[in-house]
């Protein structure tokens, strides 16, 4: 039977990884690592995590094993540090100081393992006047002045899911710390602690932003700038039958093969770089989207430099042509789910298993990692069929 530690997939192949379970970027971060080919062993505990889904469907945990020990109870910690001495990455993302009580902080775990990477996951961080107040993406992003770059300027800010903070400044900033601090690992024998904030991986996604902002390029507020729906020419439009075009036609000739497909504006030309004609371009832009469907206008830009796309729903996406050709999306016991990116030449990636059971995969880890005593836990769920 192939399972999530079989060694050979992907170029973290033989990367050993503990994820003591949490939601969010936590996991999102620990699946990464999963589809680059590390051996993730996720430690769930009795009840599983608040906002979980259906394990069944939960493709946050694929290509993992989990195991299940009660952190609280008194061997608990003691299996946890086993794991962690075999291991090259521990991710956690408890409240700061919560690990620390629980008996399987950074120095508990890396007293048993020198060479121990220790990633922290966590909105505020481990320090500051908010590291311990509770909150949400939504409630991060707001803070770091992102939130209010989205939306129209006459209405509240839009909320990205929770893409944008969990998911961008929080599970892919986590990996690249861990990573660089593996390879530090490797190179001198001793791990350290990473610790990736939301607040600061979405604050660091603006760089460009600030920038621009010094530099007189970019107006503090809601789409009044070259990205931000701003400009007529990079933004979204309705369609005849309530669907949405995405324009994104930014250089000269972008812009000069969109009008031309669009279809009545020559005379629009010039208004390109004068911003005192963008209320008037947008007017009649919008006009001319609404005079066709979202799939002819499609048709009409298909082929082209114009760098307009229509908007798809999420079911949709997977069967654009483009995506369809690339395998974006794969089907894995029966769920539809985005493939491992990005893509390598010498040591692909692909899901290899379906989500993670809680401690379904106790007795595989107890012997695979040489940890015994994960079978003397009580509440472990040592039924491999359960998979």
């Amino acid at each position: 039977m192939t399972t999530a530690g079989t060694p050979g997939h992907g170029p973290l192949s033989g990367v050993r990884v503990v994820e003591l379970a949490g939601i969010g970027p936590g996991p999102f971060a620990a699946m990464l690592l999963a589809d680059l080919g590390a051996e993730v062993v996720r430690v769930d505990r009795p009840g599983g995590p608040g906002l979980a889904v259906d394990p069944a469907y939960d493709v946050t945990n694929r290509n993992k094993r989990s195991v299940l020990v009660d952190l609280k109870s008194p061997d608990g910690p003691a299996r946890v540090l086993d794991l962690a001495e075999r291991a090259d990455i521990l991710i956690e993302g408890y409240r700061p100081g919560v690990a620390e009580r629980l008996g399987v902080g950074p120095e508990d775990c890396r007293a048993r393992n020198p060479r121990l990477v220790y990633g922290r996951m966590t909105g505020w961080g481990q320090e500051g006047p908010l590291a311990h107040r509770a909150g949400h993406d939504v409630a991060y992003i707001a803070l770091t002045g992102t939130l209010g770059m989205i939306g129209r300027p006459d209405e509240p800010p839009a909320v990205p899911a929770n893409l944008l903070g969990d998911y961008a400044g929080g599970s892919l900033y986590l990996v690249v710390g861990v990573l660089a601090a593996l390879h530090h690992a490797r190179a001198t024998g001793t791990g350290q602690v990473v610790d990736a904030a939301i607040v600061d991986g979405t604050a660091h996604l603006t760089s460009m932003i600030h920038g621009m902002v010094a530099a007189g390029r970019w107006q503090d507020r809601r789409a009044a700038n070259l990205l931000d729906g701003g400009c007529p020419y990079y933004g979204t439009y309705e369609t005849a039958d309530g669907g949405h075009m995405a324009v994104g036609a930014l250089e000269p000739q972008f812009y000069a093969e969109f009008l031309r497909l669009l279809g009545g504006l020559d005379d629009l030309a010039d208004a390109r770089k004068d911003w005192t004609r963008w209320g008037e371009l947008r007017e009649r832009v919008a006009v001319r989207f609404k005079a066709r469907t979202r799939d002819e206008w499609t048709a009409v830009f298909e082929g082209s430099d114009a760098c307009v796309a229509p908007v798809l729903s999420l079911r949709e996406a997977p069967h654009h042509p483009h995506l369809a050709a690339r395998g974006t999306f794969t089907d894995h016991g029966g769920i539809t789910q985005p493939a491992p990116a990005p893509r390598f030449s010498a040591t692909p990636t692909t899901v290899r298993t379906a989500p993670a059971r809680p401690g379904a995969d106790t007795a595989e880890v107890a012997r695979d990692w040489d940890v015994p005593a994960l079978l003397d836990d009580p509440d472990a769920d040592h039924d491999k069929d359960a998979t």
